[in-house]
């Protein structure tokens, strides 16, 4: 069975923990510096960081690098993560580069903000570049402007402050919440030291709150952060060098990562429709569960989420391309750098795919059969690749089987999009439950349908009433930010399903 799991919560989490440090570069602005940090997971260490800050003709440039080692049922996987920001010594951005290695996929990101404050970036991925123009956030700032704003509201307890936060990995602005804490007794790694707690929240429209907990010197400099992630307690700890870059501990969590069902959900084809009632599993959390035509969401008060989802049936006569008048669904038909539904070898497998069918139901059917069999290595070795890169080397798990399938939708003309979320089997590695997961839904009709490749491969039939959606985008990395930020807050209480 195909199930999206850990890797790009780890992914997030590499973004995120480039955000939480807002005073990890200190307080002198004339010096270089480098810091090293342990990452851990669950008590082990899984990783490092080093962080640094330049300056020099003025202009301040600050780097972050960031490698986490973790295995999914044994299969042992590497995210790696080099960021760089150039700004001003006032904080004016100037440009940023990213580099994310996700197992065999590469990503680089190169930008240049102007004096009118355009982005002028080029992604490079598989050899190819993609170009693009958009307009700087305003307010938004990326890591010296976060310092300098750190230092001007300093550390006196009780204070509170906003931040709006450039992440070019994510391409967006992330609004940011900082609240000052008192000082407390704090052990590095056997060290007891006496630091400030700063906590962190940090939202992204949709996709709910990430919350982390730092604390930091009299000189702002960052000791310890402690962000939870999908119910994982993630650590880092400023320490020596040779600590961080040493030895790793294998960290295997797949028993985190999937979510109690209070019931086996058996012939799941033969559900019209199952209604999930959800409790948070600690303080209330702000549940971000979108509705849809195949979920509808009633959110109550004290945080419980009563959740139906009843698959749209594909309506027949469709067609496509897709010509009507909605910006949102004609967005899902433009390739993206995730998406390259303009690539050759992508065009070509979709009109295979589709062949003489005029009806957009059928061809969509025929696109989702046509992946489930294309992919003949199904492994997690694959980190997290473009449907571009699925198509030459057809391997992946969950999430390429929904790239592809969603670029070649878009190929033909039909819109489609990557929806990440969770999906429940009843045995995958002795585990029964619901588990991170990727698929595709695709605009037909005037309904969206999902289609779920991955499944329908592993001889599941496809999307059904066993999947619960979280997010709904392009297929970029930050889509996922919602599974990692609600995976670990909520239990499935009840569920009641309703047959054919």
């Amino acid at each position: 069975m195909e199930i999206r799991r850990v890797l790009n919560i780890f992914l997030v989490f590499a973004v995120v923990v480039c955000l939480i440090h807002p005073a990890s570069a200190g307080a002198k602005a004339d010096s270089d510096e480098t810091e090293y940090f342990a990452i851990f997971m669950e008590g082990k260490k899984v990783g490092h960081t080093i962080q640094s800050r330049v300056v020099s003709d003025g202009k301040v440039t600050s780097s972050e690098e960031i490698t986490i080692t973790v295995s999914r049922m044994g299969v042992s996987m590497t995210v790696e993560i080099k960021r760089t920001s150039s700004e001003t010594t006032a904080g004016e951005p100037l440009g940023f580069e990213v580099e994310q290695k996700l197992g065999a996929m590469v990503m680089k990101i190169a930008g240049q903000v102007d004096k009118q404050g355009t982005v002028n970036m080029t992604t490079a991925l598989m050899g190819a570049e993609q170009r693009s123009t958009s307009q700087w956030p305003q307010g938004a700032v990326m890591d010296e402007g976060l310092r300098l704003l750190t230092l001007r509201k300093g550390l006196e307890e009780e204070s509170l402050y906003f931040a709006k936060i450039f992440e070019p990995t994510m391409q967006h602005a992330l609004h940011a919440q900082i609240r000052i804490g008192p000082k407390q007794s704090i052990d590095l790694l056997g060290r007891v030291v006496v630091a400030t707690k700063v906590t962190t929240t940090f939202n992204m429209p949709g996709s709910g709150e990430v919350v982390s907990t730092s604390y930091v010197d009299d000189d702002f400099r960052l000791l310890k952060d402690i962000t939870p992630i999908a119910g994982i307690q993630v650590e880092m700890i400023a320490c020596a060098k040779e600590f961080a870059l040493g030895r790793n501990d294998v960290v295997e969590l797949i028993d985190k990562m999937f979510l109690a069902s209070p019931e086996p959900l058996n012939d799941l084809g033969a559900a019209k429709s199952i209604t999930y009632y959800l409790a948070p599993t600690g303080d209330v959390p702000d549940l971000t569960i979108p509705s849809s035509d195949n979920q509808k969401v009633q959110q109550f008060k004290d945080g419980r989420v009563i959740l139906t989802v009843k698959p749209v049936a594909a309506p027949a006569g469709g067609k496509f391309p897709y010509e009507g008048p909605d910006e949102a669904v004609l967005e899902a038909t433009k390739p993206t750098r995730f998406l390259q539904s303009d690539h050759e070898q992508i065009i070509d497998l979709a009109r295979r795919a589709v062949g003489d069918s005029k009806d957009a139901a059928e061809a969509a059917r025929k696109i989702e059969a046509f992946v489930a069999e294309y992919i003949e290595n199904r492994t997690l070795s694959v980190g997290y690749a473009s449907a571009a890169e699925v198509a030459a080397s057809k391997q992946g798990d969950c999430s390429e089987f929904a790239v592809l399938t969603a670029a070649m939708c878009r190929a033909v003309g039909i819109p489609a999009q990557v929806v990440v979320g969770v999906a429940y089997v009843s045995n995958f590695a002795g585990h029964q439950g619901f588990g991170g997961h990727a698929w595709t839904q695709a605009y037909v009709g005037g309904k969206w349908i999902g289609l779920d490749a991955a499944f329908r491969g592993a001889g599941r039939g496809g999307y059904d009433a066993g999947h619960i959606a979280l997010a709904v985008g392009d297929g970029e990395p930050g889509d996922f930010f919602n599974l990692a930020a609600t995976l670990g807050q909520f239990k499935i209480e009840k569920v009641a399903i309703s047959r054919k």
